[in-house]
């Protein structure tokens, strides 16, 4: 009797993609297990010094800075002065790296513009961000132009340090390779140095990003009237201290988040982890 015939899926073919995608399972969480135990133990270490050692209530246990923390996002008031000091960082962040990787390029590739423009660079980032705030209050107001004008100056120095080391990094060998190959001088720089200097840009800016959060609350803790550092500041006029722990958790997941983002950057375009970080 004719009929069509099928083969017979074998039972092992079947199986396999299961069994890979449960191996890609179990290294992605063994990968993520030494995270969790770090934030555990973190949290462990708080919760014994505040509750067995110190035992104060101006060091609150972590249970009940959690359950403020929930209290002041359920009314808004976290969110809102988070997504205010994150604003702030963003827009002079974003200004000061522009600046910073421009002017690095240019020392780093150009000798006669290193030379007219170290003296600047040499000086001014010696002088401390925090000791900027007055100056700044003075030339811009208490609004956000003189935060912004804090950021930008915070990063733009670490920015502008790394981009050129970047660009002196780089072999003559490769240039001269790319050359050879037929590359003109602009293709040079933007298929060859550009690429090799990301790596030593995104360093930078990761940096500059952890500084931006120490000098963001500086600024907010002298002249505003939102933003975590007003947390912080009101949250001692008022003997609130679970609030400045709320602010000190809120900078640190925002701090993390975003340095993680830089980290990702860092790795796909070195192809690798660099020993700096």
């Amino acid at each position: 009797m004719a009929g069509s015939s099928t083969t017979p899926s074998h039972p092992r073919a079947a199986a396999k993609p299961a069994r890979i995608d449960g191996l890609r399972i179990a290294a992605a969480l063994s990968g993520l297990l030494p995270y969790v135990i770090g934030f555990a133990s973190l949290f462990l270490a708080w919760h014994v010094f505040a509750v067995y050692v110190l035992k104060s209530a101006l060091f609150p246990p972590p249970l009940a800075v959690f359950h403020r923390t929930i209290e002041l996002i359920a009314d808004g008031s976290l969110i809102e002065n988070m997504a205010i000091s994150l604003q702030r960082i963003l827009i002079g962040f974003v200004l000061g790296s522009v600046a910073g990787v421009a002017i690095g390029l240019a020392i780093g590739t150009f000798i006669t513009v290193r030379k007219i423009v170290e003296p600047w660079t040499e000086l001014l980032r010696f002088i401390p961000s925090v000791a900027m705030i007055t100056i700044a209050v003075i030339w811009f107001g208490i609004g956000e132009n003189s935060k912004i004008f804090l950021i930008i100056y915070t990063t733009i120095f670490i920015v502008i340090l790394n981009t050129a080391a970047g660009v002196a990094s780089i072999t003559p060998n490769k240039i001269r390779a790319a050359q050879m190959l037929g590359a003109s001088r602009w293709q040079s720089f933007i298929y060859v140095a550009l690429p090799a200097t990301v790596p030593y840009i995104l360093t930078g800016m990761r940096i500059a990003m952890a500084n931006s959060f120490t000098t963001i609350v500086a600024a907010e803790m002298v002249a505003a009237s939102a933003g975590l550092g007003v947390m912080l500041w009101n949250g001692r006029l008022f003997m609130q201290v679970e609030d400045i722990f709320v602010s000190l958790l809120a900078l640190c997941f925002l701090g993390f988040v975003t340095d993680r983002i830089f980290r990702f950057g860092i790795v796909k375009f070195a192809g690798r982890y660099s020993p700096i970080i």
